[in-house]
């Protein structure tokens, strides 16, 4: 049958949710299972292709909507705390990069949850709900669908925002187009990671002093003094000596240079003891959850893809994995019998 056949929204919801879940041969099987029918994984497929593309047309009208203007209804109750997070998986395509030869590539997806803040003390953060995007496109679309989806959820009236990223290539110039002016935190473990990083590059196979090394500094980030962190990476720099031309990206002098440049470009964004005392998280643990459920769908050593094909996945996977019961709620509005 052609994807254009008419389902009924409950044919189509039930449809649709077995492919979030599964593979499309999977979801075949489940569904011949129940419903008594002979369909193969090409044809579902080819049904959640076309489901899929709707609610990417919705999605890319909204936008369109929203730079002209016409921005989504707020939430009736503002939150007192937005966290908005965003990072990146990998998935693999079925044609391989010609500058890197590589079949991988990167899906960017974002978390937006609302939070009861800690009280700085016994009480930590507790989050409340958590809504879900992704998408294959370039940083800057994929922006605008952060920006979007963060005023649905009470960006403009929220009692306060925090960007939490790892800081990467792509994650600050993003929160600096569409969220300027809001408080950015650089997640706590990826920051010491880099610390950790530069601690085996100064004491380079020597255990006990690169982990004595990297505490010391864990304990001072820890304690908000960034310029301490920053001026004690300077003077291992210094020591190290300048890279040279010839050494690659793992030599102990090109680590330490190139952190001495993220500590000093993002060392505004480190205030770890400021950010406790108000009750806000520092991890970007949500996120990174969050890329880990899009995985389990379209990251494996079978599954290769087209961006075509897997747009469609993501899409809908972002509206099955949102706790505000979007996924309910749009499929209980599709008409009586439902084509795509």
């Amino acid at each position: 049958m052609p994807a254009e056949a008419p389902l009924t929204p409950k044919a189509a919801e039930r449809l649709s949710r077995e492919l979030t879940l599964h593979s499309d041969d999977l979801a075949a099987r489940a569904l011949n299972s129940d419903w008594g029918t002979e369909l193969d994984g090409k044809q579902v497929k080819r049904w959640g292709d076309a489901m899929g593309q709707v609610l990417i047309r919705r999605r890319d009208k909204e936008v369109l909507d929203w730079e002209s203007g016409r921005h989504p209804s707020a939430p009736a109750n503002d939150p007192q705390l937005l966290v908005i997070e965003v990072d990146g998986g990998r998935v693999q395509m079925k044609e391989k990069n010609e500058e890197t030869g590589s079949r991988w590539r990167e899906d960017k997806a974002a978390t937006i949850s609302t939070y009861l803040p800690g009280d700085g003390k016994d009480r930590v953060p507790e989050k409340l709900v958590t809504t879900h995007v992704a998408t294959m496109r370039a940083t800057e679309p994929f922006g605008r669908l952060v920006r979007l989806e963060a005023e649905r959820r009470g960006l403009c009236g929220a009692e306060q925002v925090i960007a939490l990223a790892d800081a990467g290539n792509w994650t600050d110039p993003l929160f600096e187009r569409e969220l300027h002016g809001y408080v950015r935190i650089v997640d706590w473990r990826h920051a010491q990671e880099h610390l950790w990083d530069c601690a085996r590059a100064a004491r380079e196979g020597e255990e006990k002093a690169t982990a004595a090394l990297a505490g010391q500094w864990e304990t001072l980030l820890w304690k908000g003094k960034v310029k301490e962190v920053i001026a004690a990476l300077e003077a291992e720099s210094a020591r190290a000596g300048p890279p040279q031309t010839t050494d690659g990206a793992e030599h102990p002098r090109r680590v330490l240079a190139s952190n001495v440049g993220y500590f000093r470009k993002n060392g505004g964004h480190m205030d770890y003891p400021a950010y406790r005392k108000r009750g806000w998280p520092i991890g970007s643990g949500v996120v990174e959850s969050g890329v880990k459920q899009f995985n389990k769908r379209v990251k494996g050593t079978e599954q290769f893809w087209t961006e075509r094909g897997l747009e469609p996945v993501l899409c809908l996977r972002g509206l099955w994995l949102s706790q505000d019961d979007r996924w309910s709620r749009y499929w209980t509005t599709r008409p009586a019998y439902w084509a795509a």
